[in-house]
C-alpha cells in the first residue's frame, strides 16, 4: 500500500470516528436542552396554578385584641402561630368604620367614597339596601377563571331575594346570616343556605355550624381552586358563648369573660381551618388571611378592660385610627416568608386587585386598590397610595378622614364643621395633638381630597342627614317604613 493510501485510510477512519463523537455529542447536549425545557415547562405551569384563597374576617374585633397584635387577657394561640408563619400588617385599614359599607369596600375594591354603600341602612326592610346586579365582586372575578366560591358567616350587601344575594354577587355557595340584624343572635331560629332557609332550634350556636360548614366546603372543594370568604360574627354582640372555658373562674365582669371566650373560640376554630387546610395537603396552595371588619365595639367597658385598640384612639363608627385600623395576617407556606412584619400602608380595597393578579384574573371595571401582592411575596416592586379616604354617612353624625403619608385629617361631623382635624401619626399614633394650625399646607392638600376623592351618593348625603330610605325603598320596589329605625350594627 502507497504512503498516500495509508494517509488516506487513516484520515477516512479518524473522520468517521470524530462524526461518531460529535454526532453522540450533538445528541448528549440535545438530551440535556430538552430535559432542561421540560423541567421549565413543568415549573411554568406549577407556577401558574392558580392558588386556594382563604379570607377569615372577624366582627368587631380591636387592632390590638389578638396576642400577636400585644394583647394581654385573651388567648389567641392559633392566630398567634399564624402571624409566626407568615407577614403580620401593621398598616391595614378597613374599608370604612361600621358593618355594610366595610364589606362592600373588600368586595368591589372601591373606597367609601365610590362605593354603592356608603354606611348602613337603617330602616330598609329586611337588611341592607342591596348592591347592584352588575357589581364586580372578588367572587365574580375569580369565579371567571375557574374558582368555585363560597360565603360562609355574614353578607351585609342584601338579602337571599334582591340582587344583593351572595349567590347573585359571584358566589357559588352560602350558608349563614343575610340581613346583618338577624347575626346580632348566635342563638338564632334560622340561618340560609343559599336562598333556603335553614330552621334550628334556637339552641345551637351559629358560630359552630359556619365553621363545620368552611371544613365541608374544603373538604369537597380540596382540588381546588377556591375562594373562601369567612366572614365570622364574633366578636360582635350579643354577649353569647357556650362555655367560658378558661375565663369562667377570672374574676371579670360576665360580659367581659364572655367577650374574651368567643374570640378564643373563634381562634380554635382559625386553627381548625388551618390544620384541614394541612391535612388535606393543600397547604403550600394556599393563601391564608385574617382580619377584623373594623374597630372593636367597645360594649361593656371591653375596650378599656382589654385596651381594645391598643394606642388608638376612637373604636367603630369612629374615622380615627382605633376605627378604622385592623389586624391583618397572611399566610401561604414558600410564598410568604414566615415571621415578616411590613409597615406598607394598605387597606380592604386593596384585596380586590391583589387577589386579581395572584390568580392572575383580570378586572373589568374600575376599582381603587394596588395589588400588595409585591409586599406578600418580599418584592421592592410595591407601588404605594397617595392617600387614602374614608367616609361615614349616619344620622346624627358625617364622619370623613384621609391617610396622607404620615398625615391623618379627620373630620368627626361634617354637620357642624368643615374643618379638619390634622395628626402627625409618625409621631402621635394616639391623635392627640391636633397640628392643623401649624400646617396650613397640609390642611389645604387634604381639604382638596377631602372634597374630591369622592362622587355623590343616591341614598347617603347630606341633605337626607344619613340614610335616605324612602328614596331607597321607592327605587327597589319596596314600601317604605313609616318610622325611621335605629342604626344597625
Amino acid at each position: 500500500m502507497s504512503v498516500n493510501a495509508s494517509y488516506t485510510k487513516r484520515f477516512i477512519n479518524l473522520r468517521g470516528t470524530l462524526s461518531c463523537r460529535l454526532i453522540g455529542y450533538e445528541t448528549f447536549v440535545l438530551v440535556i436542552f430538552l430535559s432542561f425545557a421540560r423541567f421549565a415547562l413543568v415549573a411554568s405551569a406549577q407556577d401558574s396554578v392558580r392558588p386556594n384563597i382563604i379570607y377569615i374576617m372577624a366582627d368587631d374585633l380591636g387592632y390590638a385584641e389578638l396576642g400577636c397584635y400585644g394583647q394581654k387577657k385573651i388567648k389567641t394561640p392559633n392566630l398567634d402561630k399564624m402571624a409566626n408563619a407568615g407577614m403580620r400588617f401593621t398598616q391595614h385599614y378597613a374599608g370604612t368604620a361600621v358593618c355594610a359599607p366595610t364589606r362592600c369596600s373588600l368586595m368591589t375594591g372601591l373606597h367609601t367614597g365610590h362605593t354603592f354603600i356608603r354606611a348602613n341602612s337603617p330602616g330598609y326592610p329586611n337588611g341592607q339596601l342591596p348592591i347592584p346586579s352588575d357589581t364586580e365582586t372578588i367572587a365574580t372575578i375569580l369565579r371567571r377563571v375557574g374558582y368555585k366560591t363560597a360565603c360562609i358567616g355574614k353578607w351585609g350587601l342584601g338579602n337571599f331575594n334582591n340582587s344583593g344575594a351572595a349567590t347573585k354577587q359571584g358566589f357559588d355557595h352560602f350558608f349563614g346570616y343575610y340581613d346583618q340584624r338577624h347575626a346580632h343572635n348566635y342563638y338564632t331560629d334560622h340561618l340560609y343556605r343559599n336562598s333556603q332557609r335553614v330552621a334550628l332550634d334556637g339552641r345551637t350556636y351559629s358560630h359552630d355550624l359556619l365553621t363545620a360548614e368552611a371544613m365541608t366546603f374544603l373538604q369537597q372543594n380540596a382540588d381546588g381552586p377556591f375562594f373562601l370568604y369567612l366572614p365570622y360574627c364574633i366578636p360582635h354582640t350579643k354577649f353569647q358563648v357556650p362555655e367560658l372555658g378558661g375565663y369562667e373562674n377570672n374574676d371579670w365582669k360576665p360580659n367581659h369573660k364572655t367577650h374574651a371566650a368567643m374570640i378564643t373560640r373563634m381562634d380554635r376554630d382559625v386553627g381548625r381551618i388551618i390544620g384541614k387546610v394541612k391535612e388535606l395537603g393543600i397547604a403550600e396552595n394556599t393563601l391564608i388571611m385574617f382580619t377584623s371588619d373594623h374597630g372593636a365595639h367597645g360594649q361593656s367597658g371591653t375596650s378599656k378592660f382589654f385596651h381594645s385598640c391598643g394606642d388608638f384612639r376612637g373604636i367603630k363608627r369612629s374615622l380615627y385610627e382605633g376605627g378604622l385600623r385592623t389586624p391583618f395576617l397572611a399566610q401561604w407556606p414558600g410564598k410568604i416568608k414566615a415571621g415578616t412584619i411590613t409597615h406598607h400602608i394598605s387597606a380592604f380595597w386593596d384585596m380586590l386587585p391583589t387577589l386579581a393578579e395572584i390568580c392572575n384574573a383580570e378586572t373589568t371595571t374600575n376599582h381603587d386598590g394596588i395589588s400588595f401582592a409585591p409586599t406578600l411575596f418580599g418584592k421592592a416592586t410595591q407601588k404605594e397610595h397617595e392617600y387614602l379616604y374614608w367616609e361615614l354617612f349616619e344620622s346624627k353624625k358625617h364622619n370623613r378622614a384621609v391617610r396622607y403619608g404620615k398625615w391623618k385629617a379627620v373630620i368627626p361631623n361634617w354637620y357642624k364643621s368643615q374643618s379638619p382635624e390634622l395628626y402627625d401619626l409618625s409621631s402621635d399614633v394616639a391623635e392627640s395633638n391636633d397640628v392643623a394650625k401649624k400646617h396650613p399646607d397640609v390642611v389645604r392638600k387634604v381639604n382638596h381630597l377631602l372634597k374630591t376623592a369622592r362622587t355623590p351618593s343616591l341614598y347617603w348625603n347630606v341633605k337626607s342627614k344619613g340614610f335616605d330610605v324612602q328614596k331607597a325603598c321607592i327605587d327597589t320596589g319596596i314600601a317604605p317604613p313609616k318610622k325611621r329605625s335605629k342604626n344597625q350594627n
